[in-house]
């Protein structure tokens, strides 16, 4: 059946500028990290992304090696399902993707390279079948290559047509200062900073926050939820067959032990009182900050999305409530 996007859809959705350029994101944005490769059908990656467009949600974020269990194969069924109708409304999507992560083999399918930059973008083009993306990002900074190689590769990939914006991810607060001052000196000005933050994850308020500010660019946040921790299937125990309970799993070394179990429980309390789970909190909590303009979800059901929109009803919190989940994230690392 064809599909007809909900015609209330704008109104079910704020809104925000990102950064000081013209183009505006929703405030939750849809990831295709997981979830959109090769284990989950056709048919329900389409049922996920039509619900989530009808929800106002215009913001769809891949890689090129996002997809498993074969790099690309997102980006892939992204395009595939563009063909079946969704690309009708090309133009009312923003479609970003990525690259900086090894992609193939040898010397030139990794990193920050002018060459590996645009021989990327080119394959992700194929793959989705578009002629441009809306957002193109480095991944990751390149220790290895002149920063100046990478942003001169990025601003001509803008100025080829294949972008219409420029972004980087991952980046701390000096490498992204001097992106920013090299890509504005390039006239292609640095659109946005994609980044992880969460309950656990703190360190952009440093200085981060601050540079993107009062550069003019904005910021969207990746892993709000922390890989599951901050949901409520974590609060009693971790399920045997979770990726959290396999040794070397990123969400195991990264999130899981005592003190972050322990805040966890501590939250779950504070989203209860508010009316909200605790994923719908976490998500309004990143929100709160000015500097934000959206947030990055992923979904293996289409409920979840449903369910993650839901807090445009409940973005505010009192100074009681930010007061206490201050103390909670502030728990003794002995514990």
């Amino acid at each position: 059946m064809e599909y007809i996007a909900d015609t209330e859809r704008y109104g079910k959705m704020k809104y925000r500028r990102c950064g000081n350029t013209g183009l505006f994101l929703p405030i939750i944005s849809l990831g295709l990290w997981q979830n959109f490769g090769k284990e989950t059908s056709i048919e329900i990656q389409k049922q996920k992304l039509h619900k989530a467009f009808d929800l106002g949600i215009t913001h769809f974020d891949l890689a090129n090696n996002y997809g498993l269990p074969a790099n690309g194969s997102a980006e892939e069924n992204f395009g595939k399902i563009l063909k079946d109708g969704f690309g009708k409304y090309r133009d009312e999507m923003v479609i970003s993707t990525k690259a900086g992560f090894p992609m193939w083999d040898g010397p030139y399918g990794d990193w920050g390279s002018r060459k590996y930059l645009i021989s990327s973008l080119d394959q992700s083009l194929k793959r989705m079948r578009l002629d441009y993306v809306d957002i193109f990002y480095h991944h990751r900074p390149d220790p290895g290559t002149p920063l100046e190689e990478t942003m001169t590769a990025l601003a001509d990939i803008v100025r080829q047509g294949k972008a219409l914006y420029i972004g980087i991810s991952n980046y701390e607060e000096i490498e992204t200062k001097k992106s920013i001052e090299i890509l504005s000196e390039l006239k292609v000005p640095c659109l946005v900073n994609q980044i992880r933050y969460n309950f656990i994850e703190r360190w952009p308020e440093e200085d981060l926050f601050d540079i993107l500010g009062s550069s003019g660019v904005g910021c969207i946040c990746y892993s709000p939820l922390a890989q599951g921790l901050l949901t409520n299937k974590y609060l009693s125990e971790i399920p045997e067959d979770s990726r959290a309970a396999r040794t070397g799993t990123s969400i195991a070394e990264r999130y899981f032990n005592d003190k972050n179990m322990l805040i966890v429980k501590n939250l779950n309390e504070v989203a209860v009182a508010r009316g909200q789970s605790l994923a719908q909190m976490a998500l309004s909590w990143v929100l709160r900050k000015d500097e934000i303009t959206s947030v990055l979800i992923g979904a293996s059901k289409v409920i979840q999305i449903e369910d993650n929109v839901s807090i445009l009803n409940h973005l505010d919190f009192t100074e009681d409530e930010i007061d206490t989940i201050e103390n909670i994230l502030k728990t003794d690392d002995d514990i």
